[in-house]
């Protein structure tokens, strides 16, 4: 038995997945219907225009076109990204207008060479004949080439830097936090799962494979490591890391190995489960009960998700004063 078919066997990912819908591809994005002069936006003296947007979206339309239930749903879903791209473009070139109204900030040369090497190796093969079709088929120079480089290396460090400023969390807050969702830290039944597995041998009986199982779950009862039994006995992939399979919840087991297995206290091994295709000896090396884990266990996942919070609250704000005091006609 493989260990994909193992993998079946157990049900590790049970839950089946029904058929997506197929959406017919758009004759038109709709851009030209929208902005029929060509121009989304003029944000200070920078023109998006509709080429703009499509250069932007282009990568995620299949992905829509996967997601939608039908074709009004995937307009929807379009112009709901083409409006998320405009926003996206106008806060970029406001960012980049804050970085340079600082004289004294500049970016190194160096840096923006060494960017435009990467994209030549990974884009191009390290080809400077194919990367100089690239810029002529969008009708673009190499000293504007190099400056849109550059403002993507300002618009990223600038967005970095702002996140970077919200980094410290008080341990009220993270108890706060923690008692108002405590929902959110319930965790099901979960059993850290080592295994051994024996695949049936030609023409051997259900009592044949019980009786060798038997003899390696006697081993380890006599003193021996399940991990190393592991190593020598076991027939699947993960025979080479002791047979760990890592943490698993009660629902993504088969009720053949979940009721065994759940029954098991930590450091137990089961009786051997006989399937059609082999039979398995299952290991609890970790035991954690279904409830709300303690504040401790979560603490640093909480602190992440309160960073991420006030770090996106702080860009918002950030963005929304660079809004305020900038040029934005949109269009």
């Amino acid at each position: 038995m493989t260990f994909s078919r193992c993998v079946i066997a157990l049900a590790l990912f049970g839950a089946s997945l029904s058929a997506r819908a197929q959406t017919p591809t758009p004759a038109d994005d709709g851009l030209n219907l929208r902005f029929a002069n060509g121009i989304a936006a003029v944000v200070e003296d920078k023109i998006i225009t509709v080429d703009d947007i499509r250069r932007e979206i282009a990568a995620f339309v299949p992905q829509l076109q996967r997601e939608a239930r039908n074709e009004a749903d995937f307009n929807k879903r379009l112009e709901q990204l083409q409006d998320s791209v405009i926003q996206d473009l106008i806060d970029r070139v406001l960012i980049i207008k804050e970085f340079r109204k600082d004289e004294k900030k500049q970016i190194p040369q160096g840096f923006v060479d060494r960017r435009i090497a990467d994209i030549q190796a990974e884009q191009f093969e390290n080809d400077r004949s194919k990367f100089l079709a690239y810029l002529r088929s969008r009708g673009t120079t190499l000293r504007d080439y190099r400056k849109e480089v550059e403002d993507d290396i300002i618009y990223s460090y600038m967005r970095q830097q702002q996140r970077k400023s919200q980094s410290i969390v008080s341990p009220v807050r993270i108890e706060t936090f923690y008692n108002e969702n405590k929902d959110r830290f319930y965790q099901e039944d979960k059993v850290h799962l080592r295994l051994i597995q024996l695949n049936r041998n030609s023409g051997e009986t259900d009592l044949q494979l019980y009786t060798r199982a038997m003899e390696i779950k006697n081993r380890h009862d006599n003193g021996e490591n399940f991990e190393d039994l592991a190593r020598e006995y076991s027939q699947d992939s993960r025979r080479t890391k002791g047979g760990d399979w890592g943490w698993q919840n009660r629902s993504d087991l088969k009720k053949e190995f979940s009721e065994p297995l759940f029954e098991l206290k930590k450091g137990e091994v089961s009786l051997p489960v006989v399937t059609p295709e082999g039979c398995f000896v299952l290991f609890a090396e970790d035991r954690k009960y279904a409830g709300v884990q303690p504040i401790d266990e979560v603490r640093d996942d909480i602190e992440r998700i309160l960073i991420q919070q006030m770090g996106k609250q702080s860009e918002e704000r950030w963005l929304e004063r660079l809004r305020r005091n900038g040029y934005v006609k949109h269009y």
